[in-house]
């Protein structure tokens, strides 16, 4: 059978992973590269990056508007500390979001796409992102469909990408790969190329609402791959870790891989992203030597 484009464009790399050997290169970053990096500059470079969230069933206009207030409010009591990168939040909250935002630079994003399943029908997926940045959404996370990928249909789950993409223009969209549930490492560098073909301008672990999410093994073959696609391609993709970052070390830990694997051209609050809330507060009361609840 004729290769599709996609099959095509996965055959331009290897794309077999070693997972003993990615173990390992995480194990060795770990031990001796994140030392050096836990110093109070990265911390709060860090804090810039983060990309704040609410996305659970007990949202509503009341707790998204509390949620913004303390990102204007932030601003004014931490001058010296930059503001987080975005704001994320359902799609039907955008407008409220960006109606309410007074701090520069921080990013209205949305999760669209039928998120967190990526199980509706492609033109319920296009009409929700058309929908969110009609409302002034600046960032979009999507998921990749899993099912469709694990069933080995690499044409539909790239049509998805690229037919959201399309619809983004030129707002940048983050593809979710759910690397928790893709069985192996193979399958992440698989679905990094793929996702990156299709259009994607961030790679994303996971969206946090499944039982394993992102790993620092995950994120290492994600470098990996968005490196190897840079080199053919010359186009800079961005990361995003999330879900499961539950303390500064494991930061730090993905910072660390980043900067290993990928190099310091990608350590901008641009190319990195981390999905965690909590670390605000953590990254905080590190800093202020105090335990601090702001966030």
């Amino acid at each position: 059978m004729e290769k599709s484009k996609y099959e095509e464009a996965l055959s331009l790399y290897n794309c077999e992973v070693n997972e003993e050997e990615v173990r390992a290169a995480v194990k060795k970053i770990i031990a001796e590269k994140v030392p050096e990096n836990d110093t109070p500059e990265v911390k709060r470079f860090m804090f810039g990056c983060i990309c704040l969230t609410t996305l659970t069933t007990q949202d509503s206009a009341e707790s998204v508007l509390a949620l913004v207030e303390k990102v204007n409010k932030f601003a004014h009591e931490y001058p010296a500390m930059p503001h987080v990168a975005t704001i994320v939040t359902y799609p039907r909250f955008t407008k409220l979001v960006c109606d309410s935002l007074e701090v520069e630079g921080v990013i209205p994003t949305c999760v669209s796409g039928c998120f967190p399943s990526s199980q509706g029908l492609a033109e319920i997926k296009i009409a929700e992102t058309g929908l969110a940045i009609r409302d002034g959404a600046k960032n979009v996370d999507i998921v990749m469909h899993v099912g469709e990928f694990l069933a080995g249909d690499y044409e539909t789950v790239c049509d998805e990408i690229s037919e959201q993409k399309a619809t983004c223009g030129d707002v940048p969209m983050k593809v979710i790969l759910e690397t928790g549930d893709l069985l192996n490492l193979s399958n992440v560098k698989k679905a990094s190329l793929l996702s990156m073909y299709a259009g994607a301008d961030y790679i994303k672990t996971s969206t946090g609402k499944e039982k394993v999410s992102a790993t620092p093994e995950a994120a290492y073959v994600m470098c990996q791959a968005i490196k190897e696609y840079y080199e053919k391609t010359g186009i800079m993709i961005g990361l995003k870790p999330a879900g499961g970052i539950n303390s500064v070390m494991d930061a730090l830990t993905y910072y660390t891989i980043v900067k290993e694997v990928l190099g310091e051209k990608w350590l901008t609050d641009y190319y990195f992203r981390l999905g965690t809330s909590r670390l605000a507060n953590l990254i905080l009361s590190e800093l202020e030597g105090k335990e601090v609840k702001f966030f």
